[in-house]
């Protein structure tokens, strides 16, 4: 489950006795970065999510990527449609299709039920106590911008960048913009320390 991986990134930490890591996740990935940062943060110096999972907003209007096939979610992911076309060209390749196919069993196995939320996380958000990142497309349709202001709201300090025309994975779509942002983050630490 979504919450043993939490334990088990933690004990990972642990035992390579990291400290001053600076943790980012996209979608999936920072649902599960901001439960471990709630659960404990000690050896985070920041937290980024990217387009992430884990709560709920209600009245705002997603894609749910379940109901739909491979070729739609692919450009439900990007405002660019012409790198979704070349995305689900790559995709197209019979030796990519058993790691797909499991790649989205366990997405359904960890957000299933309730979709892509934990309804538990929004109120433990206010434990997060290292700098925090959001950074979001502003044409994300499967978890759209109005997510990041959630998250900003309920992450004591956290700050949004909204990437113009972009989708739900900015480290893809617009790398440059999505590196120059997490670099200007980041050294605004070193220079603060």
């Amino acid at each position: 489950t979504r919450r043993s991986s939490d334990l088990f990134y933690l004990d990972f930490l642990d035992q390579l006795d990291l400290r001053g890591v600076h943790l980012v996740g996209s979608s999936l990935g920072g649902w599960i970065a901001a439960d471990l940062a709630v659960r404990n943060a000690t050896r985070l110096a920041s937290l980024t999510l990217i387009g992430a999972a884990g709560i709920y907003v209600d009245g705002v209007e997603q894609v749910d990527t379940f109901l739909c096939t491979e070729e739609q979610r692919i450009r439900d992911l990007f405002y660019d449609q012409e790198l979704a076309e070349a995305v689900i060209a790559g995709s197209q390749r019979p030796e990519l299709e058993d790691a797909a196919l499991k790649n989205r069993m366990m997405t359904a196995k960890l957000s299933w039920q309730p979709r892509n939320h934990d309804p538990q996380l929004r109120k433990w958000l206010h434990r997060i106590k290292v700098p925090t990142l959001l950074i979001w497309g502003d044409h994300d349709r499967v978890f759209p911008k109005e997510y990041a202001f959630a998250y900003q709201r309920l992450i004591p300090g956290a700050k949004a960048v909204i990437i113009a025309d972009c989708g739900h994975l900015p480290h893809v779509e617009k790398g440059d913009e999505f590196a120059a942002e997490l670099e200007t983050f980041i050294g605004a630490m070193r220079i603060a320390a």
